[in-house]
């Protein structure tokens, strides 16, 4: 029994390596510095999305992107700052392009089967506070992610986010009033 196989002369001609660039080489420097920082890559992209899938997803995307660039990125040192920006602008373009099928509610909703309430003070508090930081407005949320779970100067955060270190300065100033003024928060104190 002979089996044959159809290719187009286009597909005949096209070496593999056309097809997908990447198969020919690989970065090690790449993979071991994935190994290294994934758990904190990831913990920022946790801050910049309210469900952990998403923030996988997005931490790919960024991953993504920074191992396409990873020829044109001469410093190395300044990986983290490279992959938070794709993490930024990532975030900030699927927020631009997505559909509005989110709702605003008061309360956020609870997961069924999730207890009753949880003994431990520091949990509630940083329940609560994770909660208020969801409510502000993505451009102050990244800077006072980058500013204080990442513990960046306004400097770097400024760098980071392509602004001045005066907008970072006012813009993290207004959102920590917002987080002062949360009810949750009033009442967690």
């Amino acid at each position: 029994m002979t089996t044959l196989v159809c290719t187009s002369a286009s597909n005949a001609a096209t070496p593999a390596t056309q097809i997908m660039p990447f198969a020919s080489y690989s970065y090690p420097s790449f993979s071991s510095y994935v190994k290294a920082r994934r758990p904190v890559l990831l913990r920022t992209a946790r801050s910049l999305t309210a469900n952990p899938s998403d923030a996988e997803d997005l931490l790919q995307t960024a991953l993504t992107k920074t191992y396409v660039a990873w020829e044109r990125i001469e410093d190395h040192r300044a990986l983290d700052g490279y992959v938070r920006r794709a993490l930024l602008n990532t975030r900030t373009s699927q927020w631009r392009k997505r559909k509005v099928d989110e709702f605003v509610c008061d309360e956020l909703p609870e997961p069924e089967g999730a207890p009753a309430g949880d003994p431990a003070e520091h949990q509630v508090l940083h329940d609560a506070m994770w909660r208020a930081i969801m409510k502000l407005p993505t451009r102050q949320r990244a800077m006072v992610v980058l500013r204080y779970y990442e513990d960046l100067s306004e400097v770097q955060t400024a760098e980071v986010l392509g602004v001045s270190v005066g907008t970072v300065k006012s813009a993290v100033s207004r959102a920590l009033g917002k987080l002062r003024e949360d009810p949750e928060l009033v009442l967690a104190r």
